[in-house]
């Protein structure tokens, strides 16, 4: 079937036009990545991320819209970071492992037992260090960080080889550990083995014997079903690890300032919502400890053997950052621990 020049180039126009429309449409939409899955109840970045795909689309009208890649569909946590920085992703829910590939300074938040408890996190993680923090993110990596979710809680240690009562029975335990120094020197500081894995292989490396324990929060403990492959857990709360909501600069820059707000409004209410969600999972009688001793072998460690394994791990790691991280890590430590006193009080 033969078509005129005129019909052709009308047909043409019209196909730029719906192309354009596509890409407008592009523009208003948020790629946003996380690590878990992706279930209402399950986890604090899933929950947080599904939150905040609500707010964005119903107080937009619709008009942005947000889908959401969770599981590290995208690749691994430092990889997808990339993917933010260069624009293919608009957001990410990111680890500390993750964001330490392209800001080191994230690890000051690892000396060990540096919060008390999880109001002084919270407070000091949105207070004015929280914001200094995201601030130096920011010009620092060249993405906006728009807040820090809760990953579900303190770290624990769970191992499938003994209970752990005092420092000295990490010796010789093969744990995994991020690919973070001050995680790995607060490990080898006890004697253990240091292994670092990405969190898509825990499961089969502990199941195999790759490593022989980890360390993590009790809801990640429980939603990876950890309890399957590890007899034991100590409850030691020595890091608590936020994550980074991760924002592409140029995404951020093309939106309105109401879009801009809301944005932020929503982030807000998906920390609130991370933070709530890795609370409740931890104390449920079917998810949290409860749940847990009833798989494993569970035991706290006394004030005692908790003050010796401060006493041995803190200068280790202290050591690590100020090493890696020179002068501008110490004063950031510095100003970090002032932050925790002060909320302290």
């Amino acid at each position: 079937m033969a078509f005129s020049k005129k019909f052709l180039t009308v047909l043409a126009a019209a196909a730029l036009v719906v192309f354009m429309a596509q890409d407008a449409m592009a523009a208003k939409s948020i790629k946003l990545h996380h690590i878990n899955p992706n279930l209402n109840f399950g986890n604090p970045s899933g929950a947080s991320a599904l939150v905040f795909k609500n707010l964005v689309e119903s107080g937009s009208n619709g008009e942005i819209t947000v889908e959401i890649f969770p599981d590290s569909q995208l690749g691994k946590d430092n990889e997808v970071l990339q993917q933010v920085k260069a624009g293919v992703i608009q957001m990410g829910i990111h680890s500390t492992g993750g964001l330490a590939s392209v800001y080191p300074l994230i690890s000051i938040l690892d000396v060990p037992f540096g919060f008390p408890n999880h109001a002084v996190a919270y407070e000091v993680l949105d207070g004015p260090f929280g914001k200094k923090l995201a601030a130096d993110i920011a010009k620092k990596t060249g993405m906006q960080c728009l807040g820090f979710n809760d990953s579900g809680g303190f770290f624990q240690i769970t191992n499938s080889k003994r209970p752990i009562t005092s420092a000295e029975d990490l010796k010789g335990l093969k744990i995994r550990t991020m690919s973070l120094p001050t995680h790995q020197s607060f490990i080898s500081s006890l004697g253990g083995q240091p292994v670092a894995i990405s969190w898509s292989e825990v499961y089969t490396a502990l199941q195999t014997g790759v490593a022989d324990g980890q360390m993590n929060p009790i809801p990640i403990v429980e939603f990876a079903k950890l309890y399957e492959v590890q007899k034991y857990m100590t409850i030691t709360n020595h890091f608590f690890a936020p994550q980074m909501w991760m924002v592409n600069q140029n995404f951020w820059d093309s939106l309105s300032e109401a879009e801009k707000d809301l944005v932020k409004s929503s982030v807000y209410a998906a920390i609130t919502t991370s933070r709530g969600i890795a609370n409740a999972i931890e104390a449920s009688g079917d998810r949290g400890i409860p749940f847990l001793k009833e798989k494993m072998a569970v035991n706290s460690l006394s004030p005692e053997a908790k003050a010796k394994m401060a006493e041995i791990t803190v200068p280790a790691v202290r050591a690590i950052i100020e090493q890696n991280l020179g002068a501008e890590g110490r004063k950031m430590l510095e100003d970090f621990l002032a932050a925790v006193a002060q909320a302290g009080k």
